[in-house]
């Protein structure tokens, strides 16, 4: 139910929050991340924009100068603080950003019972929205984090051990295949419409590439053997120095949200760009799956670590589908718009909310980004 929906998401992200101090919901450690405690507003600036103020009479909103600091690139529905700028806005304080989501909250249940069904639906979009924050939360923190020399970990629990699947390629014997959303359940309007596409036989690999795999990729020198690299990758890799992912330390260390840990050469590889994805492509004698390839063969028998390890990098530029058209007014600024110079990444992470992830779902992300959950599944 939408109820049940709305509350568990609502609590889920003040819940990851917990166990952030105020200093830490502060921090923004570069351009493309954003503090907590933006996170916490700006999803609910979503529901007040978006839900109560359209369609809640009398609603008044929270504080009047606040849309111009939530609101991240709507641009018909105002001005906005940039983005680079976030992690300068000691006030509000934690508590009234706290304070901003129990008054938006108080007022959505108010709504829910008599909205219509126009309202039920940003409602259901809204909390979709907010479970790709929770997400981004996570994957924030944890580059803030990295840039502490102490490298405090987000939870203090040992991760569980990892296990990989003997790897193994599964057939695929292409053909016409239908793609994207077929209209069940919730879906972005980037998934749709569902359309036929004509894929030739291919083979993909059954699980994500390991840690142990790749450190075999670095260990023979993938990252100063330019023959590898797509020309772009290999700029950025001279130009920013990389020499391994981009949270294995110097010592051997990798670190996640549970501190620096020992390589687990069983567990998926992550942090990885799309052009580390390729080059290792490269290098392994195979190459990225295509995102209708991903989609087609995810559910054959045996395609393991589908949306619960690491977002999988695809061969894949972000377009529109044949016949895609953006919903109309400020929500048609959600996907469409970002439609030129992202690689699409499929399945989800282990930093992706329960329920969240589909096989039609479609992420996106620059090529060079690597702070997210980012790994990769071969195919050939």
């Amino acid at each position: 139910m939408l109820h049940d929906l709305l509350r568990t998401t609502r609590a889920r992200t003040l819940a990851m929050a917990a166990p952030l101090s105020d200093e830490d919901a502060q921090l923004q450690s570069m351009p493309d991340a954003s503090p907590a405690k933006w996170h916490l507003a700006h999803t609910t600036w979503f529901f007040e924009t978006l839900v109560l103020t359209p369609h809640l009479h009398g609603y008044q909103v929270f504080d009047e100068r606040w849309p111009r600091l939530f609101n991240s690139y709507y641009e018909s529905l105002g001005p906005r603080h940039a983005r680079p700028q976030r992690g300068l806005l000691s006030r509000p304080s934690l508590g009234e950003v706290k304070a901003y989501r129990a008054h938006v909250d108080a007022a959505l249940a108010d709504l829910l019972p008599r909205a219509s069904a126009q309202a039920q639906a940003l409602i259901e979009l809204g909390c979709h929205h907010e479970q790709q924050h929770q997400e981004l939360l996570l994957t924030d923190i944890l580059h803030a984090f990295s840039c502490n020399p102490l490298l405090p970990a987000y939870d203090a629990a040992p991760p569980a051990p990892a296990s990989a699947p003997v790897q193994a390629w599964l057939p695929h014997p292409g053909g016409i295949v239908e793609i994207g959303h077929a209209g069940q359940g919730f879906a972005f309007d980037n998934e749709a419409p569902r359309h036929r596409t004509l894929l030739a036989p291919f083979e993909i690999s059954n699980r994500l590439v390991t840690c142990g795999e790749f450190a075999d990729f670095v260990e023979a020198g993938g990252y100063r053997e330019p023959l590898l690299w797509l020309s772009d990758g290999w700029a950025v890799v001279q130009a920013q120095g990389w020499q391994r992912p981009a949270y294995w330390l110097e010592d051997g260390r990798v670190f996640g949200l549970h501190g620096p840990q020992p390589l687990d050469p069983h567990a998926p590889v992550m942090q990885l760009s799309f052009y580390e994805a390729c080059a290792f492509a490269e290098w392994a004698g195979a190459r990225l799956p295509t995102e209708f390839e991903w989609e087609a063969a995810c559910a054959l028998q045996g395609f393991a670590q589908r949306d619960d390890q690491a977002w999988q990098w695809t061969r894949s530029s972000y377009a529109p589908y044949p016949g895609y058209k953006p919903a109309a007014g400020a929500v048609g600024e959600y996907n469409g718009k970002f439609m030129v110079g992202q690689q699409v990444l499929r399945g989800g992470s282990l930093a992706t909310p329960p329920g969240h992830a589909r096989p039609t779902y479609r992420n996106f992300f620059p090529p060079a980004a690597r702070w997210q959950f980012s790994g990769v599944r071969l195919a050939r």
